[in-house]
């Protein structure tokens, strides 16, 4: 006997929300992994690391072509990973809506 579920607009707008939330959650992995100088050599880790650079990265490179770093003194802060996490949850926002109707 198999189980059909009917799945409604709301549920695939919820479905999308959550998508752009673990997205976020990846983006700020990414942005405290840039505070730690060095981390250990260890196989499982250097891939849950690779993992994380592989998926932001392509994300972050478009906001820091347009979005140069603020320099302050001999150290630099890089504001596109807070513009593109706003752009992330203002755009997610709209289309989750505009899928649930």
């Amino acid at each position: 006997m198999s189980a059909l579920a009917a799945i409604t607009r709301e549920d695939v707008g919820s479905y999308v929300y959550t998508l752009v939330l673990v997205y976020a959650i990846l983006i700020f992995i990414r942005i405290l992994l840039t505070w730690i100088p060095r981390i250990p050599y260890n196989r499982t880790l250097q891939a849950v690391i690779a993992f994380v650079h592989d998926v932001t990265d392509p994300y972050l490179n478009l906001f820091r072509r347009v979005i140069p770093p603020i320099r302050m003194g001999p150290a630099a802060l890089d504001v596109s990973p807070m513009i593109a996490l706003f752009v992330l949850f203002l755009v997610g926002r709209i289309v989750a809506a505009a899928i649930a109707g």
